[in-house]
């Protein structure tokens, strides 16, 4: 006779709950990069071209120059006189400091412009990894503008659209000023969301009789 054998249990694997994340956390991965909008940058082809054929041309006339002495030829009359000029003055000229000077000067500006992004007019809005977008001052001024000519009293609006502030001057003909006022707040700060700029200006309203 058998004895009675106990029937073994099933073992089940529980698998723990995800943990909700914190409020302050963010997900990394390639679906959560989400890169910072950069300002658009200028080409610059036209200055650059300009430059280029500026120093081909200086740097063409030099090697003539210099390939006519070799030649047995003599210099040029420019170079004679220039470097007559560079023999009888020294750096301690009043003259020679001051070209220098605005040699420098003019150096810091061409290397200010050339670092700078150049496109003032286009400004960078909010989109997915990977695309770019960008809305001009004009068109977000206009859209300003007609979501402020939709307030009641209005009679007229100038909207001046800069990177970091927005002014607004609008003309009310009727209802009281603070209450014109109050509602154009309002309707410009829903109008600036719905812009999706990557960084929304404040906006600056002033109305008047």
């Amino acid at each position: 006779m058998r004895g009675h054998e106990r029937p073994r249990g099933r073992h089940r694997h529980r698998t723990p709950a995800p943990r909700a994340a914190p409020a302050g956390h963010r997900r990394t991965g390639p679906a959560a990069a989400v890169t910072a909008p950069r300002r658009f940058r200028s080409a610059r082809r036209i200055p650059a071209a300009l430059t280029a054929l500026a120093v081909l041309a200086l740097a063409g006339l030099f090697l003539y120059d210099l390939a006519a002495v070799r030649a047995g030829r003599p210099a040029m009359r420019w170079r004679r006189e220039l470097a007559g000029q560079l023999e009888r003055h020294t750096p301690a000229d009043t003259w020679v400091l001051v070209a220098g000077a605005l040699l420098a000067l003019a150096g810091a500006v061409l290397l200010l412009l050339a670092l700078a992004p150049g496109v003032r007019g286009l400004l960078p809005m909010r989109a997915e990894p990977g695309v770019r977008a960008g809305i001009r001052r004009k068109a977000a001024a206009l859209v300003l503008r007609d979501r402020a000519m939709e307030v009641s009293g209005v009679r007229s609006v100038r909207v001046r659209m800069g990177r970091g502030r927005v002014g607004i001057k609008a003309t009310s003909h009727f209802r009281e000023l603070d209450d014109v006022r109050a509602d154009l707040d309002a309707v410009l700060a829903a109008g600036i969301e719905e812009l999706g700029l990557a960084h929304p200006p404040r906006p600056r309203v002033r109305v008047r009789r």
